[in-house]
């Protein structure tokens, strides 16, 4: 008999020693789940190549895949055929649910080869890995510039806390970031989580895409700070303003100026730092 694999999920069970003043106990934990997930582009006359590998959170694959080649400028909405696990006999069982195919209706809107090697891969920490020049990171695809309303600074200070309630796999693991997209009175679109800050930006607008509803929206919020590579991602998608409960970076300042996006930093109930 064949044991297909299982899927694997957002959480793993451990066994933990917890040291404490006064002792230690033994119990359960839960451990944010860290996989790869290798992204495979095919179009019509054109075999799938890989053109990513990531460190995701499993869950949502789909929709990572999606967004990234979105926030990448390789597809626009209307682009995509289909996305599906890869069944190459050659995969390993373990690997089964860890390649996605994403198959378009036509050629890519950019050369996948340029910026994307075959060899490219990425950390969950990091979002323009293995671009091989300064130049090439600040050739970026950009949206139409967002035209409808945004929030104001009442609601911008709101988002973070709107944010929290809705992140249940850090509420088990307190090991994932988080974003979502919302509207400018604070309503939520979608929120989605990864160990990857920019994975879960990917998830946001890949949900948005494969759910056939724009990509833009009047708020990006992410959970830590603002680093270009969360910039560029909202201003490929055409995002009115970006919201962090950290930091922004001198050149995530210098691109959302670039770009007319309102960035905001080191947003709390009692606070924002608003920064372009």
């Amino acid at each position: 008999m064949t044991v297909r694999p299982r899927r694997p999920g957002p959480t793993i069970r451990t066994r933990v020693r917890e040291i404490l003043a006064d002792g230690e106990r033994h119990h359960e934990d839960r451990l944010a789940t860290e996989e790869p997930l290798e992204i495979r582009l095919a179009w019509p006359g054109a075999a799938p190549r890989r053109v990513w590998v990531t460190m995701r959170t499993p869950g949502h694959d789909f929709e990572l895949a999606a967004g990234w080649l979105l926030h990448e400028g390789l597809i626009g909405a209307g682009d995509l055929h289909e996305v599906a696990y890869c069944t190459d006999v050659d995969l390993a069982p373990e690997q089964e649910f860890n390649v996605v195919t994403v198959r378009l209706v036509g050629p890519p809107r950019r050369d996948p080869g340029h910026r994307h090697d075959a060899l490219t891969t990425g950390s969950s920490a990091c979002g323009v890995c293995g671009k091989d020049s300064v130049a090439s990171v600040l050739d970026l695809p950009r949206a139409a510039g967002w035209t409808g309303d945004l929030p104001t600074a009442d609601v911008v200070r709101r988002l973070p806390d709107l944010l929290r309630e809705r992140q249940a796999v850090f509420d088990r693991t307190g090991g994932v970031h988080a974003a979502g997209l919302f509207t400018a009175e604070g309503e939520p679109l979608v929120v989605r989580e990864d160990v990857g800050r920019h994975n879960a930006v990917d998830k946001v607008t890949g949900a948005r895409l494969l759910a056939g509803s724009p990509v833009a929206g009047a708020c990006l919020v992410v959970s830590g700070r603002a680093g270009f590579e969360l910039v560029q991602k909202a201003v490929a998608a055409g995002t009115g303003s970006l919201v962090s409960v950290g930091a922004p970076t001198s050149l995530s300042v210098r691109l959302a100026k670039d770009a007319g996006l309102a960035l905001y930093g080191f947003t709390s109930a009692r606070r924002c730092v608003r920064y372009s």
